[in-house]
């Protein structure tokens, strides 16, 4: 599978209100490992920063000014990201920025779900700690990803530690080859095998995988001082 961990930095909380991306960050994984390739651009948004994003990401209009216009690089972006399953936190609000930017740049680009698939790593934090902050920063820490050099809010810096997180996020979730890659418009919240006729298949553990589980349980209680669930052997 080949997905892209995406981020976007904006003038502002808002793109009805006339707000406009200014940075696209992409990490490209395949099979979940990263593979190099990265994808960053600047972008002169043709108007002020807010005073907050500013403040955030240390980005100014001077900075900006000559840097490409948005719909200059689109077609570039677009071909990185097609047909990749696209990881985003709290991916309502960048997918928001970037169809507006996809429908300024003309009606024919569609839509981004058009393009690529989405997975929203705030809604798998959500399930998995629910009633905690599930923000970048508050999941790099309890997931144990180092972000002490994140002094500024960058694209590409929150992608590559968005990747750890979602890595985290999915430890012991890897692809068994078993699931169909995601196709664009879908977005997707979890891999639910299942036969030709749209029936659950039960998917048994080989002994490896057994193993291997029993051994990061083990890890986990040592760690913790408990084990987290009782033993089911008899």
């Amino acid at each position: 599978m080949r997905q892209i961990v995406l981020d976007t930095e904006t003038t502002g909380l808002s793109w009805e209100k006339g707000n406009r991306i200014v940075e696209v960050g992409c990490i490209e994984l395949v099979e979940r490992r990263p593979t190099g390739r990265q994808f960053q651009r600047y972008f002169n948004p043709g108007r002020e920063m807010e005073p907050g994003a500013q403040e955030v990401t240390g980005l100014s209009l001077d900075f900006l000014l000559d840097k490409p216009r948005f719909e200059t690089v689109l077609d570039e972006l677009l071909d990185f990201i097609r047909g990749a399953e696209l990881i985003i936190h709290n991916a309502s609000f960048d997918v928001g920025f970037l169809n507006h930017e996809l429908s300024l740049a003309g009606a024919h680009y569609g839509r981004l779900e058009h393009h690529a698939s989405v997975l929203d790593t705030l809604a798998m934090a959500r399930e998995r700690f629910p009633g905690q902050r599930n923000s970048l920063d508050a999941l790099c820490k309890r997931l144990g990803v180092d972000n002490g050099h994140r002094k500024l809010h960058g694209a590409l810096l929150d992608a590559e530690l968005l990747a750890e997180v979602y890595l985290g996020l999915t430890a012991g979730q890897g692809d068994l080859g078993l699931a169909p890659v995601g196709e664009p418009g879908q977005v997707r919240r979890l891999d639910v095998p299942v036969s030709l006729d749209g029936a659950r298949r039960v998917l048994r553990a080989s002994e490896a995988e057994t193993a291997a589980h029993e051994a990061r349980i083990a890890k986990m209680a040592a760690k913790s001082g408990k084990r987290l669930w009782p033993d089911a052997t008899p």
